[in-house]
């Protein structure tokens, strides 16, 4: 893996994995909406591009992945307007979707949450709703993409320091994972073409990352 773009690139999860990917030497573009948020990209050895994608067509989203190896969504609207939240956390993910087959970037990192899907279970009238709705079909999309796609789905997200070690199985208690550990867990998958096909929901545990992706793909 040479070449990557995230898509939303300045949030607190893509910060940290672009860090992660420049130490290895890998090539990074970071997508913001944002031009402030340039220079917080370059610190962070990210080549930074402006581009809203909430209005991007898939075909101007192509032209951004073109020639890259992977693209990792790390995107959102950030809750509090259910217009925005479908138009960006649905809506945008799957042009991108699309736009990841038109440029021929097979590899396609998704970053959701534990418990997304058609059977969340958050009531209508909850806030949290339209996020849930939204992350359930873009979800979806993607499985049903042909691309080489995983789905890394942490629990409850916090900015304690990582610890480096997470728990994947289905029985784990409800729990937070730091969002250091999340970026580990999106540089390990973009490393190990086993984790392809498969939504891989954990929370903070015991087992160092790479072990546990490794045990959970091969059961």
């Amino acid at each position: 893996m040479s070449s990557v773009v995230i898509l939303g690139g300045h949030g607190k999860i893509a910060l940290r994995l672009a860090g992660l990917l420049r130490d290895r030497g890998v090539s990074v573009t970071a997508v913001v909406r944002n031009p402030d948020h340039e220079a917080d990209l370059v610190s962070r050895g990210a080549t930074p591009v402006v581009l809203d994608l909430e209005q991007a067509d898939a075909g101007r989203i192509a032209d951004t992945l073109a020639g890259h190896d992977a693209v990792v969504w790390s995107a959102g609207a950030g809750g509090g307007n259910p217009a925005r939240t479908y138009a960006v956390d649905r809506d945008a993910a799957i042009r991108s979707v699309d736009a990841a087959r038109a440029a021929g970037v097979r590899r396609y990192v998704m970053v959701s949450y534990r418990g997304a899907g058609p059977g969340h279970g958050v009531p209508q009238d909850h806030p949290f709703f339209p996020y849930a709705e939204a992350k359930a079909a873009a979800d979806e999309y993607l499985r049903g993409s042909g691309l080489e796609w995983t789905i890394v789905a942490p629990g409850r997200l916090t900015d304690d320091p990582g610890t480096g070690r997470i728990d994947l199985s289905e029985d784990a208690p409800r729990s937070d994972v730091p969002r250091d550990d999340v970026a580990l867990v999106l540089d390990a998958v973009l490393e190990m073409p086993e984790t392809v096909g498969h939504m891989l929901e954990f929370v903070s545990g015991d087992t160092p990352v790479e072990q546990a992706l490794r045990a959970a793909v091969a059961g």
